[in-house]
């Protein structure tokens, strides 16, 4: 994972400005759902993750740090976590969440003790 968790590493194969929604996203263990919004804003870069019937629809917010790799031929984002992190992560809630400090600083806590990084 990255030193900035809420970026991605230049060995991921992202290029900014690459519009991401719809991507599917692949944990380590298996698929989880698909990008419902992303930001590349510097210092700020995450992905918002549908899990569909996964995990009953929840959305969660995944920092661009925990990105391993961009397939743009397949359209899929391989992420340095496993389903049940995931699963586990503060659920995202686009009407609370967005632009709130608080909720940014949680989700990047809780990655970052999943995984030294």
């Amino acid at each position: 994972m990255s030193d900035n968790i809420w970026g991605y590493q230049p060995t991921t194969g992202y290029t900014a400005g690459i519009d991401l929604i719809g991507y599917k996203v692949e944990a380590t263990d298996g698929g989880i759902g698909k990008v419902d919004k992303h930001s590349d804003d510097v210092g700020s870069s995450y992905l918002v993750v549908d899990t569909g019937v996964w995990i009953f629809g929840k959305h969660v917010l995944l920092p661009a740090g925990t990105v391993q790799s961009v397939d743009q031929n397949e359209r899929k984002i391989y992420v340095a976590l496993t389903k049940d992190e995931i699963k586990d992560s503060p659920e995202f809630d686009k009407d609370k969440h967005v632009g709130d400090a608080g909720y940014h600083e949680q989700v990047g806590s809780y990655y970052q003790t999943r995984r030294s990084i």
